[in-house]
């Protein structure tokens, strides 16, 4: 089954032309254009090695001949539970080259959530990096039939490896070359997966048309003017928004720089911007608080930087102007969901004010992204006028093309032709988008969507928890953090360190509630349905909530 079959259907071309083949670039092509024209220039940077665009060319050629030697073919999917790295950036590329589809899972999740995804997506493959043993384990237990495994680094299973090392797979294959897979817009290239008011992720359908689109919304809208002059640092994991803008610098030749190390290092950070004159990097608020509040801002040359992106999340006011001024006008704000691959506004840095005054978009997240349209609308469709407050909805080239199997979220995702976003909002006069709130319960807690439903779950499935409700509170480091609120079975005994400790190994750490508070009933509706707004409205008159802060 293709994957694109489960997405929403295509209209047929009106006015008496009959329908074509809409074939498209190959989006691994960037990579190939890159290596002809800049072929010694380097293309990706981590720690002390470096490789050139020709050298990535020629071990994405390598890799893929060596993939379609052991039977995989376009459509087939390839999960990918590795942390950045040259292979993770390799991998993309690897895909695309065959036409199959790259499925990068979020390396914090568990081991059981990334089984569960190479269930969901319908895995042929698995490339694993060697620091995720029980990873590997855990799907290769849930895929019996996943026939093709790649170890980044050596992976033992009871005693056995796990499957073929990555870089001997690279040796083995040097010099070969596979034809470049064929491909029409709507040909699948990547499951991004998201989650759902359900908690279960969602494998979001991007494609190489849509892709390609995005990738020339990015360079016009976020960062113009870009070339292979310019320098990206990376300071995210490449499975999620810095993959598409890792594609974004290869389609212009840019030099991608890794982090050294996994955890987040500030002064790390600032050194590798002096060293390389960064240009550009993608992050989310709570790094951009990082990076200026500490003292290596200082210390370092970081007069390089032209375009300096946040998503994920709003941003404090009052982090805001600090890090316009130890930066200057170099923020860019971009408003968008992995559906529409972050491509709904943008609010470029000559509109980001150090100063408020009776101009300042304060409170904005821009205005509609070339090529896309947004219509705020009420629960039947129609639209509603500026000012007024409803259900933000998109349309355009940069919407996904629906979710993998599964009829019943793209029945509740499109409207009339519109995604509908499940966040809340209103425009001005002038078009200007201004997100108010959020349709469901979700929260984002350092720019990762957290939704309470799954973690509430988890907690009922201790045999002390009767009850349990889980909600965001605005957080001046994270965004938003997690707070549950639980009521414990008759004679029953735990305190927050114990659940907390007991959760660890059942819930990813960013998922993780950072207080608990234990009551003797949570309020409920007339119906029984536990009222997370006097929850919240009990939790402020305890003074265990934090006031709302405007950001």
């Amino acid at each position: 089954m293709n994957p694109s079959d489960q997405a929403p259907a295509r209209h047929a071309p009106r006015g008496g032309v009959a329908p074509v083949s809409r074939r498209v670039m190959n989006l691994s092509h960037f990579l190939r254009q890159a290596a002809r024209r800049h072929g010694a220039r380097p293309g990706l940077v981590w720690g002390e090695r470096s490789w050139s665009w020709t050298e990535l060319d020629r071990r994405v050629d390598a890799m893929a001949a060596a993939l379609a030697a052991r039977g995989v073919a376009k459509g087939d999917r390839v999960l990918v539970q590795s942390k950045n790295c040259n292979q993770m950036f390799e991998s993309m590329f690897v895909c695309f080259r065959l036409g199959a589809v790259w499925v990068p899972t979020n390396f914090r999740q568990t081991p059981g959530d990334v089984a569960w995804l190479a269930e969901a997506s319908g895995a042929r493959a698995l490339i694993c990096q060697a620091d995720f043993p029980e990873h590997a384990a855990a799907v290769q237990a849930a895929v019996p039939g996943l026939d093709v495994r790649v170890e980044i680094g050596r992976i033992e299973i009871d005693g056995a490896g796990f499957g073929e090392d990555y870089d001997t797979l690279i040796e083995a294959h040097d010099g070969e070359r596979v034809a470049v897979a064929d491909v029409e817009h709507d040909d699948p290239c990547w499951f991004f997966f998201t989650s759902g008011t359900t908690g279960r992720p969602k494998a979001a359908v991007l494609t190489h048309g849509q892709m390609a689109f995005v990738v020339t919304n990015h360079l016009c809208d976020l960062m113009p003017g870009t070339t292979e002059e310019d320098a990206s640092l990376v300071v995210a994991p490449l499975s999620h928004g810095a993959g598409i803008h890792q594609l974004v610098q290869t389609a212009r030749g840019v030099k991608t720089v890794l982090l050294s190390k996994e955890r987040f290092d500030v002064e790390e950070a600032w050194q590798l911007v002096e060293r390389w004159r960064v240009t550009n990097l993608f992050t989310v608020p709570t790094i951009v608080k990082l990076l200026t509040e500490h003292e290596a801002v200082d210390r370092y040359d970081h007069a390089s930087l032209r375009y300096v992106i946040y998503a994920g999340a709003p941003m404090y006011r009052a982090d805001q102007k600090h890090a316009l001024a130890k930066l200057g006008k170099v923020l860019v704000q971009y408003f968008g969901l992995g559906e529409v691959t972050g491509n709904i506004t943008v609010l470029p840095p000559a509109l980001h004010e150090p100063e408020d005054h009776p101009g300042a978009r304060v409170g904005t997240c821009g205005f509609e992204r070339t090529g896309m349209q947004v219509s705020i609308q009420d629960s039947e469709g129609r639209e509603l006028p500026p000012g007024e407050t409803g259900e933000i909805c998109v349309c355009g080239p940069a919407v996904f093309a629906g979710y993998y199997d599964n009829p019943e979220a793209n029945a509740k995702a499109f409207r009339n032709g519109w995604f509908v976003t499940g966040d809340l909002g209103h425009q001005d006069a002038e078009g200007f988008l201004y997100i108010t709130g959020r349709a469901s319960d979700m929260y984002i807690s350092g720019g990762s969507n957290v939704y309470p439903r799954e973690v509430e779950e988890k907690i009922l499935a201790h045999e002390a928890v009767l009850e349990t409700a889980v909600l965001g509170v605005p957080d001046p480091s994270w965004g938003e953090i997690g707070v549950a609120v639980c009521v414990l079975r008759e004679g029953a005994a735990l305190d927050e360190a114990a659940l907390l400790a007991w959760l660890g190994g059942k819930v990813s750490r960013y998922k993780l509630p950072k207080r608990v508070f234990f009551w003797e009933a949570l309020p409920k509706s007339a119906y029984g349905k536990i009222t997370k707004k006097d929850i919240r409205q009990a939790l402020e008159e305890r003074g265990n909530l934090p006031a709302e802060e405007s950001s």
